[in-house]
């Protein structure tokens, strides 16, 4: 396969399951909302910090409120990893390479971006619950494409691709809905514990794990929801089940057993990631800080994603 189509199918599905995941961020707030006290005020800062987009944020706006972040996050084109960016970049990835991708794949992904573009002059006017909506309509979206691919197209090579951007972005993007706790602050009072709970359930609803959840732990403690969003080896958003299936890929594209060691240092760094989420246990996640342990992991996460340009798409010079 021609590196630039690999490169173009795998960033296709690194935009696409960044745009649901943009969209499930925001999930996040409201879903919190509705069950803060009146005295307590939204935050959606942290939002902006856990996803690293605070920087550039400033650039544009002076205040993070709820209508700036979710104009900055959805449809800013100014901001490159806003729903509308993410999405417009899919579809260019996606336009690039008609020939390896399926009809049906091509048709879907337009849609979406087409809803998603035209819902951007029309949200100004929308009330709360219809912005919530949208969001809905942009996951169930992304989903669809999901199950259009799974139904449409060949397992080779190009599948293989794009099922291994799809994962490492999903595994990033879940650290950083437990980061989004991290950086919320809200008063130090007897209502503390409550609210500590209210963000935990509300990370888990956003990620779609409340009810496979509470199928396995009665009760919601920050131990438990860590365990199960960051090791859990079966639930499909949990960061050790994505990075395992990126790994499978990975090893697939080279037609390499994984028994058998790696064969290029894209390999290496993937095992590796996956070897050291094998053998974590929440208290070791917990005695390193849950902040500390996800930056990292992101990190780590950023030199897969480089180790793998560098192997596969990276086109060097002929001697």
């Amino acid at each position: 396969m021609l590196s630039r189509v690999a490169n173009s199918i795998y960033w296709m599905n690194r935009y696409i399951e960044r745009a649901e995941n943009y969209a499930r961020f925001m999930s996040v707030n409201f879903n919190l909302a509705l069950d803060l006290p009146p005295n307590v005020a939204q935050q959606w800062e942290p939002l902006l910090i856990a996803t690293a987009d605070n920087y550039l944020f400033y650039q544009y706006f002076t205040e993070p409120s709820r209508e700036n972040v979710i104009e900055f996050l959805t449809f800013d084109k100014r901001n490159p990893n806003s729903i509308v960016s993410s999405l417009s970049n899919a579809r260019e990835n996606a336009r690039t390479v008609r020939e390896t991708i399926s009809k049906e794949m091509w048709e879907n992904l337009n849609q979406l971006y087409l809803m998603v573009r035209d819902a951007g002059s029309q949200h100004t006017d929308w009330p709360q619950n219809r912005m919530q909506d949208f969001l809905a309509d942009v996951r169930n979206g992304t989903q669809l494409f999901y199950g259009v691919i799974d139904a449409t197209v060949t397992r080779n090579e190009a599948w293989h691709f794009g099922r291994l951007g799809r994962f490492l972005e999903r595994a990033d993007k879940t650290s950083r809905f437990l980061d989004v706790k991290y950086f919320t602050l809200f008063p130090e009072d007897e209502d503390g514990s409550t609210l500590d709970l209210m963000i935990w359930s509300s990370v888990l609803k956003s990620v779609s794990a409340y009810n496979m959840y509470r199928q396995q732990h009665r009760h919601l403690t920050p131990e438990n929801i860590i365990n199960f969003l960051i090791l859990d080896k079966l639930f499909p958003r949990a960061v050790a089940h994505c990075i395992r299936q990126a790994e499978l890929s990975l090893y697939e594209i080279s037609s390499n057993n994984a028994a058998n060691g790696y064969t290029n240092p894209a390999e290496r760094m993937m095992s590796k990631l996956r070897a050291e989420i094998e053998f974590t246990e929440t208290t070791d996640i917990l005695k390193a800080g849950l902040h500390q342990y996800l930056d990292r992991f992101q990190t780590r996460c950023n030199e897969v994603g480089n180790a793998i340009y560098e192997t596969y798409f990276d086109l060097k010079p002929v001697e």
